[in-house]
């Protein structure tokens, strides 16, 4: 685009023309991140991409240990209300359609992030922008209520977990205290266990206090990245030591049903959607990512190693227990110290996870209430807030 008229002569003409310049720059930018945008590349920008944050692994460690909760040991008992092959093709199929929504969510927090220049977009935001953008103009006018709606469903949901986290804590560290008087050396002899009564199950749950306290003082999810690795090796050499027990004696699966009632597919169905544990901090994964462009391969990867666990712990235990599967297959063990050391494992993990659970609601509520007062007490209102939060999950 040429000028002709010149505020100062030719030096004049001439300062115009480098002025123009820049523009044309900013035009071919914008032009280059349209396309990109058009291509499905991550949201965050390339100064973004090389800020600190976790690394592939610690995302992956993360996603996995998201998943792996207490829901894995109920799964054998599920396997019995679906069917001896309905079972384990209901999970894969789970699995699946979980793993493709993640990818859903995730592309569409990037699109959205290209679309309005922004590092990042939470679940809130991404809910809120997608109903902006739809073609119902009711749904347009109330985008600010699905923000409002999902935030408080992710609330009440990871707040939900912490609080199964609590009882399952109480109740495993009860059942290893009150057994300890008979629980013997000997593996393959499981005689009668005789209970020594102890302190009721809410103050087991009193007595975790101090320690969850302190791990969700933790708000870096490189620092948590540390407890998520613990929890997964916890819990792997526990899902061991159950492996090899219940592969030892596998009866003849003939007088297993291929496919159960229909009436108990609903149990089934419930406890395989609890065990689906991680779809809250997906995006919170994906947000503080170093490259954000691995993280699809990093949701692949992690929910195919979740979902083919869940199959063998879920087929093996029905098949080794049949229709004595009891609700947790912790249950079945027998009452011998290796076993027991299972459940002090899983407790051990479980402790560990609740912090991982509980940043997604931290980071919903107390950015919100700590905006809203002068930043000297912003500290101790977000102190005091994960104060009752914790409090609140022991109730």
């Amino acid at each position: 685009m040429s000028m002709t008229k010149s505020a100062g002569g030719p030096q004049g003409a001439v300062d115009l023309k480098l002025d123009l310049k820049p523009s044309s720059e900013s035009a071919k930018k914008l032009q280059n991140k349209d396309s990109s945008f058009l291509d499905g590349s991550p949201s965050e920008s390339p100064d973004l991409e090389t800020t600190k944050g976790i690394t592939s692994f610690q995302a992956l460690v993360h996603l996995v240990k998201g998943n792996i909760g207490t829901g894995v040991l109920g799964l054998p008992l599920a396997m019995k209300n679906a069917g001896i092959l309905m079972g384990p093709l209901s999970l894969l199929a789970m699995g699946f359609i979980s793993c493709h929504c993640m990818h859903i969510l995730v592309r569409c927090a990037q699109r959205f992030c290209h679309r309005l220049n922004k590092p990042f977009m939470d679940y809130g935001d991404t809910v809120m922008h997608g109903l902006e953008a739809s073609p119902s103009t009711w749904l347009r006018n109330h985008a600010h209520w699905g923000r409002r709606i999902v935030s408080f469903f992710l609330i009440v949901t990871q707040m939900g977990f912490c609080c199964v986290y609590i009882v399952f804590l109480a109740d495993n560290l009860k059942q290893v205290v009150e057994a300890v008087n008979s629980t013997t050396n000997n593996c393959h002899y499981n005689r009668t266990v005789i209970l020594t009564p102890t302190m009721d199950s809410r103050l087991y749950m009193l007595s975790f206090l101090p320690f969850l306290v302190l791990l969700v003082l933790v708000r870096n999810l490189r620092a948590l990245s540390i407890f998520s690795l613990l929890a997964n090796i916890t819990m792997l050499v526990s899902l061991i030591i159950i492996t090899q027990s219940i592969i030892q004696g596998i009866p003849d699966p003939s007088h297993l049903p291929l496919v159960a009632n229909w009436k108990t597919y609903a149990l089934f169905f419930g406890t395989a959607v609890f065990s689906f544990e991680s779809i809250g901090v997906v995006l919170p994964l994906e947000n503080k990512m170093k490259d954000a462009r691995r993280f699809p391969v990093i949701l692949s990867l992690g929910m195919s190693i979740v979902t083919a666990l869940y199959i063998s712990i879920g087929t093996l235990g029905y098949l080794r227990f049949g229709n004595d599967i009891k609700a947790s297959i912790t249950l079945n063990l027998p009452n011998c110290w290796l076993y027991q050391s299972v459940k002090i494992l899983y407790i051990i993990g479980i402790l560990c996870t609740y912090a991982l659970q509980f940043y997604v609601p931290a980071e919903i509520i107390i950015p919100f209430a700590t905006s809203q007062v002068l930043k000297r007490w912003a500290l101790p209102l977000d102190l005091f807030i994960r104060l009752a939060m914790v409090s609140l999950t022991c109730e």
